[in-house]
């Protein structure tokens, strides 16, 4: 919908009601609530309307109309959630709750960290066996329906491409360099290894960072030049990946106060954010490695489990051990959208992520208690159906695909299970 059909004098029922939409979205964005919901009752708008900026922009667009639009930090422009500029949201994504699972692979202990390649082709896998797996993500489909394979591609081999084994201990995280055919793993053995493998007979590391602490998180600079590594200890580790040289914050107050749980680029590489048990999350400058901001209490104190940038680089999805997912808007550092409803037996024992889908009209949250997998609508918070994710276990890592409808679930159950949406056209 263009902003000029709310001028459109044909459709004045069209324009009321997208009118009082926006104005009901910009309450909420305002953070006035209570008005925003009487609004709702008054004009009864369905379906629910997310916080939105658009009535702003579509008054500042009337005012000046001639006037250049400035850019800001956060408008490299992807497709995604931008809850400043749309009011509707209408997911054409499938559900997460219509996937099945197409493969499950084990090890000989919990699995407890996963990735996907960044064109969504690869599956990696990460156990406290010390193992590591890495699977073909087509040849997963394909045994899972082999009735739908083109002719001539029956021979298809094992989903498990390679079975690496360097490391000492658990592998804790997992991450495929944007760039290259290159896995990196952080594992409790204090290490963090590089592995080639577009080379089939490659088991071991070409190239090792050694650390004094258990590493517990990982994340590649989008140039893939440099690496941020999170460990037990408090301060954040800057590794340039070609030299090994390692780079810290020069400001000790900037630092966390204990473990980092969890560290993201954003894709833009303006920003990077860090979690910790401390409960705080902190946004860094990509260039200076200087804080720049710190949501302190930002789960009411208790440990942050996961951080995900969104795609254009203006929102940051977070989830913490209070088992509520938050949406934070960075320009204004504020909470958005809490996205509520999961946990509800009482306090989660372990860390569990929340993650977009590849559209990000959806956030897929695994609830401990139960292994079903909670997901909410991205734009307005409203819950979806609840999933069965089929683990004899804890979930204790969950991450979709960047490119299709598609997630890895990880679990103290020896497993891993590779879920899919397949065409209804089958």
């Amino acid at each position: 919908m263009k902003d000029t059909e709310i001028l459109d004098p044909k459709n004045i029922v069209k324009n009321r009601e997208i009118l009082y939409r926006l104005m009901i979205s910009q309450l909420f964005y305002d953070g006035h609530h209570n008005l925003a919901i009487e609004l709702v009752s008054l004009v009864r708008a369905d379906p629910p309307c997310p916080p939105s900026d658009r009535l702003l922009h579509v008054m500042i667009a009337g005012m000046q109309t001639e006037s250049p639009k400035q850019q800001t930090v956060y408008d490299d422009v992807i497709t995604g959630i931008d809850l400043e500029f749309e009011t509707e949201g209408s997911s054409l994504a499938p559900e997460p709750a219509s996937y099945e699972t197409a493969y499950v692979t084990s090890h000989k202990q919990a699995c407890r960290a996963g990735a996907f390649s960044f064109d969504g082709q690869l599956v990696a896998t990460g156990s406290v066996d010390a193992s590591i797996k890495i699977l073909d993500v087509d040849r997963m489909l394909a045994k899972s329906a082999p009735e739908e394979i083109e002719p001539g591609r029956e021979q298809q081999g094992h989903p498990v491409i390679r079975t690496l084994y360097d490391h000492t201990d658990e592998v804790a995280f997992l991450e495929f360099h944007p760039k290259e055919q290159i896995l990196a793993s952080g594992s409790r053995d204090c290490s963090v290894k590089l592995f080639d493998i577009s080379k089939a007979s490659v088991k071991k590391a070409h190239k090792v960072f050694t650390d004094c602490e258990p590493v517990r998180c990982l994340s590649f600079h989008p140039s893939g030049d440099f690496m941020a590594v999170g460990t037990d200890h408090h301060v954040l580790r800057v590794y340039d990946v070609n030299t090994a040289q390692c780079f810290v914050s020069a400001i000790p107050s900037q630092q966390h106060k204990s473990s980092v749980t969890c560290v993201k680029y954003a894709s833009t590489a303006k920003v990077y954010a860090t979690g910790s048990t401390d409960g705080s999350i902190k946004l860094w400058d990509g260039v200076s490695g200087r804080c720049i901001n710190t949501f302190a209490q930002s789960h009411d104190g208790v440990e942050i489990c996961s951080l995900q940038f969104s795609r254009n680089g203006k929102y940051l999805l977070s989830s913490g051990k209070d088992s509520l997912v938050k949406l934070w808007e960075l320009s204004t550092s504020r909470c958005l959208i809490a996205y509520t409803g999961a946990g509800t037996t009482g306090k989660q024992e372990h860390s569990t992520q929340a993650v977009f889908n590849h559209t990000e009209d959806y956030v897929l949250f695994p609830d401990e208690a139960t292994t079903s997998l909670c997901s909410w609508n991205s734009r307005n918070a409203s819950r979806l159906h609840l999933m069965s994710l089929g683990h004899n276990g804890p979930v204790r890592y969950i991450i979709h695909s960047p490119t299709q409808p598609a997630f890895l679930t990880c679990s103290d159950d020896y497993r891993a299970r590779f879920w899919y949406r397949r065409s209804t056209n089958h």
